[in-house]
């Protein structure tokens, strides 16, 4: 699925003075900050990559074009370069998967990069060749016709969705490939090329009819994701009470998980509590840009664990302010009816917020963060015309009284 601006055609102007003056007509910009960045921005040199190939920078991409060498003009800090590969028109022109990675840029810096035409991706191992960099970088100016300039129109978006992300996060989340992929790469769990191989195993062979759909499933390979490519989450714990909890506190622990979220903070953010901020937001911008739907299932399950953990808002303040910030940003690039599950017709955001504006107002919350939440609560309300205030004893347990003499085992 993509939810990005439409895209536009990177065909570069064949002179150098045209491109300057297309660069300030096109980039929405200052003139002074255009000239700053031009001087100052970094340079990605991306050679050899396919004509139709739809690439993007951040939250724009566009379609590639003959003269195409690269992206100038991109202002430092983290920034999330993506690319699909295409067939030919005479092929079909079909697009293939999305593929990712996440950059820090220093000023002026030049990264280099060739397409593999084998593996459809983009090497970066020439970055690595100081002399071959020195060389690009010295004839920047000859290059700079074929350079596209950074959509600068999409940068206030882009930083307000990455503010919490730092490039050591990204490290830490992104796969050991240094790829972010829309579609798992994976492999059989066992390689079972001959008949015997399968009967080792103990499995039915594939020379025989199946008699039930359970036998076809049996016979289908079981796979598993390539090693390396996994994208390393935060692990949500499954159990959310301590060991050796009393039922009382089990009971607790599950309306409350403080417990939880304290144990993932602990594992994985000790030094940095306020990092979990930046997975959501990593997990976000690889579901929103980088098509990858665990990216969303992840989202999903953290904000849930970070919206329902009521002790946990009495004693992190910062944190929970920084929560609204993140949500305010992130709801704004989301349809209100995306969340509706299509068979129940449940919103899982609007039943998540409203156990976190419960808790928000609850005894022993910070007055800034109690306001906060109720301005939050206030602009959601309006935007996406979402009702908070249910009761909530609607979604209480009934107590049922069993008939006389009726008992239960």
């Amino acid at each position: 699925m993509e939810i990005l601006p439409s895209t536009q055609s990177i065909n570069n102007l064949s002179s150098k003075e045209e491109m300057d003056r297309a660069d300030m007509a096109n980039v929405d910009m200052d003139p002074d900050v255009a000239r700053r960045l031009f001087e100052e921005g970094a340079t990605l040199v991306l050679l050899g990559v396919p004509q139709g190939t739809e690439l993007g920078i951040d939250y724009k991409s566009w379609q590639v074009g003959p003269r195409f060498r690269g992206v100038k003009m991109i202002p430092p800090g983290l920034h999330f370069l993506h690319y699909c590969s295409a067939n030919p028109p005479q092929c079909g022109g079909e697009i293939g998967p999305k593929t990712g990675l996440f950059l820090t840029l220093k000023p002026r810096e030049v990264l280099l990069a060739n397409w593999d035409p084998k593996e459809e991706d983009l090497n970066f191992s020439a970055s690595q060749n100081e002399e071959e960099v020195s060389q690009i970088r010295a004839n920047l100016r000859d290059l700079d016709p074929f350079l596209g300039p950074y959509p600068y129109e999409v940068m206030r978006k882009w930083v307000s969705l990455t503010d919490r992300l730092t490039q050591e996060v990204a490290n830490e989340l992104q796969p050991l490939s240094g790829r972010v992929c829309a579609f798992s790469d994976v492999i059989p769990e066992l390689q079972l090329k001959h008949t015997k191989d399968r009967e080792e195993q103990n499995l039915p062979r594939n020379d025989t009819a199946c008699q039930s759909m359970k036998e076809g499933l049996d016979k289908l390979p079981r796979m598993k994701q390539r090693e390396g490519t996994e994208l390393r989450f935060s692990h949500i714990p499954r159990q959310t009470y301590p060991p050796g909890a009393t039922p009382a506190q089990i009971t607790q622990c599950s309306l409350d998980l403080s417990y939880a979220l304290e144990t993932l903070l602990e594992k994985h953010h000790k030094l940095q509590p306020l990092n979990v901020l930046g997975e959501l937001q990593f997990a976000f911008v690889c579901f929103l840009i980088g098509n990858v739907y665990e990216g969303f299932e992840h989202w999903k399950r953290l904000l849930a664990l970070l919206c329902r953990s009521e002790d946990s808002m009495r004693s992190r303040k910062d944190l929970y302010l920084g929560l609204i910030a993140v949500l305010y940003h992130q709801l704004g690039e989301i349809p209100p009816d995306f969340f509706v599950d299509i068979v129940s017709q449940n919103n899982f955001l609007t039943s998540t917020l409203q156990d976190f504006f419960q808790f928000a107002i609850g005894p022993g919350v910070d007055s800034t963060l109690r306001k906060r939440a109720e301005k939050f609560k206030a602009h959601v309300t309006k935007k996406f015309s979402w009702d908070f205030d249910t009761d909530l004893e609607d979604c209480a347990p009934v107590v049922v009284e069993l008939p006389e003499g009726v008992t239960l085992d």
